[in-house]
């Protein structure tokens, strides 16, 4: 299916700029004429005057998104244009990179004219460029401001910026910078002849306890593009091109305070399949709301409590020592500590309530090993036993210079696996949704205790590939099509 570029204008006889290669379209005939709802594999440039809520460019995103178009920008995309906390939030993502390109600058003020991902002057292409990949409008004003204390610049505002306002010293710039975008939009985008939707798979290249190793990142790929998925590997500056594709794949390490979860954010408000969904990171992110969920619904677990500044005397009659202290959101082992001492508990206590208002205080419950049960869609998919590393109570030991020892690892089929320990991971699971989940648990005796349930288990070649090997990749990649198929009804 050939991709149709689709340029947007409130008047396409005023257009000032020439742009061979796409359909100029009034945006009142986008709104209003039916040949354009039964369009198929458009990507739509919304190039309005205005994007303010309930306007005539706001709404030819919005019916661009429901039609299955994918515009630029997108509503999301307009709304965090609007958002100062989303302004903000990207001015401290991207300091260093300011600072960088404005050090040279005299002045308090600076306005900076972005045309898709460009400048005029070149040494401001790689801040324009990430300002472009967060807010994907096509044409953007940002205005920096510099603090009169500190001396440092800082973003102030982004606004898309109409064509009728580009300066007339900067139009045949902004022609040449939408003239080569679609062209190598249309060449980065073609998809396979096989392939019926698009999956984004976020990594962090530089992320020292990746989810997946680069081998499983391949094997996803594979598998994906096997049963019709065109799939591109995007980082972080990527959250602006999120409209382009119908599915994201997470295979970073999530958190509600990072990135990963505003990425999850920003896929499901445009609709695409999301694993992790924002929920589940929610959810699993945070051991006080699985401590009380567990509690809750009868799920066995070690001896438990939330730990306040109002509670401190009630911890260790209840728990004894050794005890286990975590903050909230910890995760591969960090922000775990094993008090064995009551001067151990005191000042583990007094860091970890320094980061948190609570944190979570449980039994000591040592096991030669955890077991790790993959859920996938309310069904388990793989069953692993994490060894404690040597000589440690956890399976991650990290030594104070920084080098860290792991405990082996292996698979078995689920048919191998004790009916007790999969019952209590599904019901552990069940109990967050029907994502992609990593639920870990120990087996004392008879007696099975889920410790916790992770969103974004580790899927790692070698280890939770073991015994599925290839089908271990391809079934994920399945579902994710399924859902899709589902959520477009099953139009292609």
């Amino acid at each position: 299916m050939a991709t149709l570029s689709l340029v947007v204008v409130d008047d396409p006889a005023s257009w000032p700029l020439q742009l061979p290669g796409v359909e100029l379209v009034a945006a009142r005939a986008y709104l209003t004429d039916p040949r354009f709802v039964a369009l198929r594999g458009v990507h739509l440039f919304n190039l309005c005057r205005s994007y303010r809520y309930q306007s005539t460019g706001y709404y030819v995103s919005l019916l661009a998104a429901a039609r299955g178009h994918k515009p630029l920008p997108t509503v999301g995309a307009l709304q965090d244009l609007k958002s100062q906390s989303i302004v903000r939030l990207v001015s401290e993502e991207l300091d260093e990179l300011i600072q960088k390109s404005l050090k040279p600058i005299r002045s308090t003020e600076f306005v900076l004219s972005i045309y898709f991902g460009r400048n005029l002057a070149r040494r401001y292409d790689r801040l324009s460029l990430r300002l472009f990949k967060q807010f994907q409008s096509p044409f953007l004003q940002a205005r920096f401001v510099q603090g009169r204390k500190e001396g440092r610049w800082g973003l102030q505002s982004v606004a898309p910026l109409a064509a009728g306002s580009i300066l007339a010293e900067h139009r045949e710039f902004a022609e040449q910078m939408a003239r080569e975008y679609f062209q190598g939009r249309r060449q980065r985008l073609a998809r396979k002849p096989h392939s019926r939707y698009d999956l984004a798979i976020l990594v962090n290249p530089r992320e020292s306890d990746p989810p997946s190793d680069a081998r499983a990142l391949k094997q996803f790929c594979r598998a994906a593009e096997q049963i019709g998925f065109s799939t591109e590997l995007i980082g972080r500056e990527d959250i602006g091109r999120l409209a382009e594709f119908d599915a994201l794949f997470i295979r970073e390490t999530t958190n509600v305070n990072h990135h990963t979860y505003r990425f999850a954010r920003r896929a499901a408000a445009e609709g695409l399949v999301v694993i992790d969904d924002p929920e589940s990171i929610l959810k699993c992110t945070n051991k006080v709301f699985l401590a009380e969920l567990l509690e809750r619904h009868g799920v066995a677990a070690p001896r438990s409590l939330v730990i306040h500044r109002g509670n401190l005397g009630q911890v260790l009659p209840q728990l004894g020592l050794p005890c286990i202290l975590k903050q909230p959101d910890s995760s591969f082992s960090q922000g775990v500590v094993k008090a064995e001492t009551e001067g151990e508990f005191q000042q583990a206590v007094a860091q970890l309530l320094q980061k948190s208002e609570l944190i979570i205080g449980q039994e000591f419950m040592p096991t030669d090993f955890d077991w790790r049960v993959g859920i996938f869609n309310r069904q388990p998919l793989y069953a692993c036993r994490y060894y404690m590393a040597k000589q440690h109570w956890q399976i991650l030991k990290r030594e104070t210079d920084g080098q860290k020892t792991e405990g082996e690892a292996d698979t078995l089929p689920l048919d191998e696996v004790p009916k007790p320990v999969l019952r209590a991971a599904l019901k552990a699971a069940n109990l967050i949704g029907d994502g992609l989940y990593g639920v870990d648990l120990k087996q004392v005796g008879r007696k099975v205790f889920v410790i916790e349930v992770n969103d974004n288990p580790s899927l790692d070649s070698g280890v939770e590939d073991a015994v599925l090997k290839e089908k271990l990749y391809l079934g994920i990649m399945q579902e994710l099509m399924r859902r899709v198929e589902a959520k477009k009804g099953g139009r292609s």
